[in-house]
């Protein structure tokens, strides 16, 4: 069903957009920088879930229907935008997303629970996963659908994936950041920007 080059093609254009920064790939890193490499793993997950939403979204036609229904598209990009940019106020007030020093350990759940909604609640991916995933998409090798939700459930583990390595590795981070208290708090403030930035980018987006 899936062409090698094609999905040769199809991976390499995944893992780019899987390592180019971004809320929720900032998510894992600060996870594990935190709290370990348990805690980037779930977190990871989590987004991972959150873009198999927007793939089984598309698939079934609700992505579309954002696109053609005003009152829906405004009502998840408000909802979304809101939700980042909290989120984004919230690090650059606490500034404890990412800390060195012994606080206290967030629960799995809610880790697993902020990483979702963080994926899920941000209209662009859905947006993102209608618009790029049909591409590599042929009516001639089979069922549209079925290639679909091939494409964006293997999208979805690069993902997983690659968020879970970045924030594997960035527990390492510890000891270089344990005596640079600067260099952590302008990390957590990069951090909230990040997220603002985001909100501020699905508040502007247009419906196409």
């Amino acid at each position: 069903m899936f062409p090698i080059d094609v999905f040769i093609a199809y991976t390499s254009a995944c893992i780019l957009l899987v390592i180019s920064p971004g809320p929720d790939n900032i998510l894992a890193i600060a996870r594990g920088v935190s709290q370990g490499k348990l805690a980037a793993c779930v977190s990871a997950s989590a987004s991972g879930v959150g873009i198999l939403f927007h793939v089984f979204a598309a698939t079934a036609g609700l992505t579309l229907l954002l696109q053609t229904s005003t009152v829906a598209f405004y009502v998840v990009k408000f909802i979304g935008a809101s939700y980042l940019i909290w989120l984004g106020i919230k690090v650059i007030r606490n500034q404890n997303l990412i800390a060195i020093e012994p606080v206290k350990a967030k629960p799995l759940s809610s880790i697993f629970a902020t990483g979702f909604l963080s994926a899920a609640l941000n209209p662009k991916p859905g947006i993102f996963v209608l618009a790029f995933v049909p591409q590599f998409v042929n009516p001639a090798l089979g069922s549209v659908s079925l290639q679909m939700l091939g494409y964006g459930v293997w999208f979805a583990l690069l993902t997983s994936i690659g968020f879970a390595l970045m924030g594997v590795f960035s527990s390492q981070l510890k000891n270089i950041l344990k005596n640079r208290p600067k260099v952590l708090q302008g990390l957590n403030v990069s951090a909230g920007v990040t997220f603002v930035s985001s909100g501020l980018a699905v508040a502007l987006m247009k419906q196409r």
